[in-house]
């Protein structure tokens, strides 16, 4: 998310900045996940849905700032998101498995191309002048919601495992940092549909740290070498929020290394 560039709102407009600047670290911190891809030529059985629906995510927001208008910083910084987001699913198609590569497609079609083609047609043919505006924020509200709602099931893994040994605390940290900036951008320059979703990133997100504080020194028990592949991938889309965190690519890792010993930790960044 980004917003307005606007010299008449300096904090909104610094935090807009600040934002930018994180978000495009964000964007670009799997690309040692995909270099290893291109390396390999295998997707070592990672999940495609959490690059889906950053690509869904970021088509929406450019979607609400052209109705906006004026909102240039939210404009640049998506649209480099899906650019990078779209090179990302290109690789994954490219190098996954046949079954993954049907399931991505139909994943694809279904929310870049169906979903979003009813929410323009929607908005543009029902809704008009503000109460489009407002009608779009709020759908913008309630995907982000949603999508900041998952790390639920991360926090609920270390819970029971006790472990955070697929929760990096570079990640919970710069979801945590990454909120604070966009909601600070949000409440300056007084869209609540900003605003709103990043409560809950900052505070699923300081949940994070906090749960990384109190299990960091636990050593990794046994059950979380067996983790089944839909936990992992769940756990994956959680940390991502709009996008990338390591989980399931930890898992195949730990699978290729023979199961022995600790994940080889990835710390790349969560995309806004």
């Amino acid at each position: 998310m980004a917003g307005g560039l606007s010299l008449d709102h300096p904090w909104a407009f610094a935090f807009g900045i600040l934002g930018n600047v994180i978000s495009f670290m964000v964007y670009l911190s799997p690309l040692p996940t995909f270099y290893r891809v291109y390396r390999k030529k295998t997707t070592e059985g990672f999940q495609s849905l959490p690059y889906v629906v950053a690509l869904f995510s970021a088509m929406l927001w450019i979607y609400y700032a052209f109705i906006k208008t004026n909102t240039y910083l939210l404009i640049t910084i998506n649209s480099f998101g899906c650019i990078v987001e779209t090179i990302y699913i290109v690789m994954y198609l490219i190098y996954a498995p046949r079954k993954a590569k049907i399931y991505t497609a139909k994943i694809f079609m279904l929310l870049n191309v169906g979903l979003f083609s009813t929410i323009v047609l929607v908005t543009l043919l029902l809704f008009k002048g503000s109460n489009r505006l407002r009608v779009l924020g709020w759908i913008c509200v309630g995907f982000s919601v949603s999508v900041f709602a998952a790390p639920l099931s991360i926090i609920r893994l270390v819970v029971r495992t006790k472990s955070v040994e697929f929760m990096p605390f570079s990640l919970s940290f710069f979801l945590t940092l990454s909120a604070v900036v966009w909601f600070s951008f949000g409440l300056f320059s007084k869209d609540i549909y900003v605003a709103i979703p990043n409560i809950l990133g900052f505070t699923f997100g300081a949940i994070q740290m906090v749960l990384y504080i109190i299990y960091k020194d636990t050593k990794v028990p046994k059950s979380l070498v067996e983790l089944p592949e839909h936990a992992a991938a769940t756990a994956k889309l959680g940390l991502q929020v709009h996008g990338e965190a390591e989980v399931a690519e930890a898992k195949a890792m730990k699978t290729a290394n023979g199961g022995h010993g600790g994940v080889k930790e990835e710390t790349e960044m969560s995309p806004v």
